[in-house]
């Protein structure tokens, strides 16, 4: 049996894996090395992509900015979230806030240090992020448009850290990142929605706040459609391989979002939406690989070999 005091610690362990949401991290990472073996580097070796130590770097480094962004946001929305989640809140509140920025310094000073093993860009680079992190939570998430617009950045730039690294200024690779920042750009905006409640108590002046709900809702659906410019680009003028059945099944997943939209007024509706979304992003990431599935092959035979 655990006595009183381990048990307190386990439940503050899992309260700060709450805090930085500790399940996104991994997705992320994964997308990175996905982004890099198959869009941002396709001329190199996948096994030595994946033994870079630079890149190992850039990928905890992004990995810990991110934990420590999710840290200051959770900081200033402890009062927002008592209302739009109640019961993560509580299990966040486990760990004090003093505590919280504790962390959030001790990670920004790791990923400081750590940034020179690649080079001074690489330390100015996430100095930027880690500062506009912090901007984006403290100033900018409040405002309308310019808060969404800022969060859908802030989440793709971990891919230019890579992309900046490799120095692959390949078109299709804007193609992706801009795909990909409607997506998220879409799910801030659905996020806006959900949160209404604990935003207007909290003083928040999102889109719906501002402009109502029917206001919110159009723009969200002329971005879904504004998908259709991307996907046509990496459907029809690059090779994407395979990965062209999951653009497709996106569209059709975009068109019932829109008619679910339309008919949704309440919390739980727009949740669910919140969570169509978040599919359509995580099983992008897996989707990569359908861009050279052979890479799985040749890798397996590597593998039988040693």
């Amino acid at each position: 049996m655990l006595n009183r005091q381990t048990k307190l610690t386990l439940l503050k362990i899992i309260s700060m894996f709450s805090v930085v949401r500790g399940y996104n991290i991994p997705i992320i990472a994964l997308a990175q090395y996905l982004s890099a073996i198959f869009i941002l580097a396709p001329e190199k070796r996948a096994l030595s992509v994946i033994l870079d130590f630079n890149l190992f770097i850039i990928v905890l480094a992004s990995s810990l900015t991110i934990a420590s962004g999710y840290i200051i946001n959770n900081f200033y929305d402890s009062k927002k979230d008592l209302i739009n989640r109640p019961n993560k809140s509580k299990l966040d509140r486990l760990v004090s806030q003093k505590t919280k920025l504790q962390v959030y310094f001790t990670l920004n000073f790791i990923v400081f240090f750590i940034a020179f093993f690649v080079s001074w860009r690489a330390v100015l680079f996430f100095s930027v992020y880690i500062f506009l992190i912090w901007f984006y939570s403290h100033k900018i998430k409040k405002q309308p448009f310019i808060g969404n617009l800022m969060a859908s950045f802030l989440a793709v730039l971990p891919f230019f850290a890579i992309l900046l690294y490799y120095k692959n200024f390949y078109e299709v690779i804007f193609g992706h990142a801009t795909f990909l920042f409607i997506i998220i750009l879409i799910r801030e905006m659905i996020k806006d929605l959900e949160n209404l409640k604990g935003d207007l108590a909290n003083g928040y002046s999102t889109i719906p706040i501002v402009y109502g709900e029917s206001v919110s809702k159009k723009i969200i659906i002329i971005l879904a459609i504004s998908t259709l410019i991307p996907v046509y680009f990496l459907v029809n003028l690059y090779d994407v391989g395979y990965m062209d059945i999951y653009f497709y099944v996106c569209l059709i997943l975009l068109i019932l979002f829109g008619v679910k939209l339309s008919k949704s007024n309440t919390k739980e509706e727009y949740n669910q939406l919140h969570n169509l979304l978040k599919i359509i992003i995580v099983a992008g990431v897996f989707c990569i690989i359908l861009i050279d599935p052979s890479v799985l092959w040749n890798g397996e035979k590597l593998l039988y070999r040693l």
